[in-house]
């Protein structure tokens, strides 16, 4: 399944105006079951003192989380990096569109990323089962940080992350997603990759349990298989939503709130405190 191409005709939809795009936010806000639990573990981050403090969105995509951020603590610095200029191009034209002063967007490859000491806070969304040399764009993170500061990953689990399974291996299928790298982390691989890297302290749950994976397939999984046969499916997606919502709302809130022995998603945070 290609992603990407889905994303860029989303992108072409609601880049139209900062009304579309504030929407095209809040819509990845509701849909996106990692976006809840994302948001969760920021909660608790920003309800300490972050006054000046500094961010880095690695893989920063369409600048949603940057947009949350900026929106929730304005005296946040707040740097997005992303390796497509065409991305990065559209996210500094917005963000100086709507008068966003503290946040600028650059061109990067993570895997040679040169922060040093720099960030309290890093955040990386399902970005690391895109790259293949994952335990050196960690071991570029811890040092980007500054000591104390906090990592936070979400990616895909090795429990059918990019919705693989042992039986689909068997007969050679590949992930849900063509562009990832790898299907997944276990959280016990995770935590040695991260270690490695220097993070001494870390903490690593599963997201994405029985309620996120029904959600996932009935707010993601289906609406972009259709979309990838025809984009006629744009405009019966607003009257599927409607009627399928309601449930993945329920799902979603169950999630969140709910300890999983296994998932199909990861939830890493680390500090720096050596």
């Amino acid at each position: 399944m290609q992603y990407d191409p889905i994303k860029r005709s989303l992108g072409a939809v609601f880049n139209k105006s900062p009304f579309t795009r504030k929407l095209f936010y809040r819509l990845l806000d509701i849909l996106l079951l990692r976006t809840w639990h994302i948001k969760k573990q920021l909660g608790s981050w920003l309800v300490l003192e972050n006054s000046g403090k500094s961010v880095l969105d690695a893989g920063s995509g369409f600048g949603q989380y940057v947009y949350y951020l900026g929106r929730k603590s304005p005296s946040l610095k707040i740097t997005g990096v992303d390796v497509k200029e065409e991305q990065i191009a559209d996210c500094n034209a917005f963000f100086t569109r709507i008068g966003f002063k503290n946040t600028r967007f650059e061109v990067a490859d993570l895997t040679k990323l040169s922060f040093t000491n720099q960030f309290d806070l890093v955040l990386c969304v399902d970005v690391m089962e895109h790259i293949e040399e994952d335990v050196l764009v960690l071991k570029n993170y811890y040092k980007a940080l500054k000591q104390g500061g906090m990592l936070l990953i979400s990616t895909p689990s090795d429990q059918g992350g990019s919705d693989v399974h042992e039986h689909d291996h068997e007969e050679g299928a590949v992930g849900f997603v063509d562009e990832h790298v790898r299907d997944g982390y276990g959280i016990a691989e995770l935590d040695s990759k991260l270690r490695s890297a220097g993070f001494a302290k870390t903490e690593i749950h599963y997201q994405y349990g029985t309620p996120g994976k029904v959600s996932w397939k009935l707010s993601m999984k289906y609406p972009i298989q259709l979309l990838n046969v025809s984009k006629v499916f744009f405009i019966i997606l607003p009257f599927y939503y409607l009627l399928v919502y309601p449930f993945c709302l329920v799902l979603n809130v169950l999630d969140v709130n709910m300890t999983h022995k296994t998932g199909t998603g990861v939830i890493a945070v680390a500090w720096k405190t050596s």
